[in-house]
């Protein structure tokens, strides 16, 4: 059985290779294939002369579904300030597009209690010690110890009824969140999300996670840009700014382009091209000021990164680990990170699961860490790198300071035709220490 549907696969690529090439498409019932349309359905929110008028996620989400259910559009937020309380759910096929700078869309002050009752895996409903600052429609983060195992249980939901301090859930909880795991409830979430959608475009807004009045929620959850699952996103000209994580994060997501952004003043990682996401391409943005610049985080493959600017990072300006493979990162500039420029991380689990075959080129990485800074770092089991034609320079003086370091495990590494100034040590090889 296995063996002939091989063989049916098989034959069925070879007839789908001989098709006639479509030139003249139509819309047709259940077919991808269309006409290249000149207009679509867009539909306008604002404060005031929009076709839908207001300033709140609820307008907003309203727009987006409304463009989803005739099959895509454009929704243009015209200039205004928008509040959130709950994210805005984004749906395959939409556009979002603001005007610019002035176009704002902030979330708005967290509130958290605990819960005051068991919930269970279950249950559809939680019960808050203090509902105070809880409104049916908020966005809200369960966290709580797992009674089960040392880890954590985290979820996002939406509150659609209330009775008293009981509130009900949009989905159930499917984790358990028992008192003696001390559960909370928090009013976070990202401020653009999505899970299991495709073709959206987000382009010129501003997203402000005003950090110094919410909480914590880190980038595997949240960010100003949230995405899980999704496919063939293009994400440009967004202003990321002030959230308490991530700035734009997206996991598990393939075929993404990130092109003219500015992800600047968050907790957490600027750009952080998820676990398993495959060919992203990460161009022209500029990053400032964030835990670290590019985060490639798990089994990122096949992206290219290039010509971004990434200034004044607490750690690493661009950051390479877990099964990372087969990347290129090339004509970007790092200037001032506060410990590497560029680093490979190392993985625990042996050379297996360390960021292999990738290629760092053309970049300038200018005054990377303290005094004893380095400005690329290939650490663990890493093999098979190419760093060639780079501006590796230090301008500080040089101190104990290192312009490349060689971990002692790691096998081809290739340098070549780089300009490394200023440092202590220019290569630091320590595989023959």
């Amino acid at each position: 059985m296995q063996r002939r549907n091989f063989l049916g696969m098989f034959a069925g690529a070879a007839v789908a290779a001989e098709l006639p090439r479509v030139t003249k498409p139509r819309a047709t019932s259940g077919d991808a294939v269309e006409p290249a349309w000149t207009q679509m359905l867009t539909i306008t929110v604002g404060p005031a002369k929009a076709d839908l008028v207001g300033s709140t996620d609820k307008v907003l989400q309203a727009a987006v579904d409304y463009a989803a259910r005739y099959g895509g559009g454009t929704v243009q937020v015209l200039p205004g300030a928008y509040r959130l309380r709950n994210a805005v759910y984004l749906r395959s096929g939409v556009r979002l597009v603001g005007s610019g700078a002035g176009s704002v869309l902030i979330k708005e002050p967290s509130v958290e209690t605990r819960l005051a009752a068991d919930s269970d895996w279950y249950d559809q409903e939680i019960t808050l010690a203090d509902a105070r600052g809880f409104e049916v429609g908020d966005g809200v983060c369960l966290r709580a110890r797992n009674p089960d195992h040392s880890g954590s249980n985290v979820l996002k939901r939406t509150l659609v009824a209330r009775n008293g301090n009981r509130f009900k859930l949009d989905r159930p909880l499917r984790e358990n969140f028992w008192l003696l795991g001390q559960p909370t409830v928090s009013t976070l979430f990202p401020i653009l999300s999505g899970e299991n959608i495709s073709g959206v475009t987000i382009e010129n807004l501003a997203l402000d996670g005003n950090k110094a009045n919410n909480g914590n929620l880190d980038g595997n959850y949240a960010g100003c840009i949230f995405l899980q699952d999704c496919t063939q996103f293009k994400i440009r000209g967004v202003e990321a700014r002030h959230f308490n994580g991530d700035g734009i994060s997206w996991q598990v997501c393939h075929d993404f382009l990130v092109e003219n952004c500015h992800s600047h003043d968050h907790t957490g990682l600027g750009l952080h091209p998820g676990s398993g996401s495959q060919r992203p391409l990460i161009r022209h943005n500029r990053v400032e000021r964030t835990d670290i610049g590019i985060f490639f985080c798990w089994g990122v493959k096949y992206g290219l990164a290039e010509d971004n600017v990434i200034h004044d990072v607490r750690k690493a300006g661009i950051s390479i680990g877990h099964r990372d493979t087969d990347n290129l990162v090339r004509r970007n500039e790092v200037v001032r990170s506060g410990e590497f420029g560029v680093l490979f991380r190392a993985e625990q689990k042996g050379h297996d699961a360390a960021g292999h075959r990738n290629r760092i080129e053309e970049n300038r990485v200018l005054d990377s860490g303290g005094d004893a800074g380095v400005a690329v770092d290939v650490q663990g089991e890493t093999r098979s790198i190419e760093i060639s034609r780079n501006e590796i320079r230090e301008t500080r003086g040089p101190a104990k300071r290192i312009g490349v370091r060689i971990g002692a495990r790691t096998q081809d590494v290739k340098l070549a035709a780089n300009r490394i100034e200023g440092f202590a040590q220019s290569v630091a090889d320590l595989r023959s220490a």
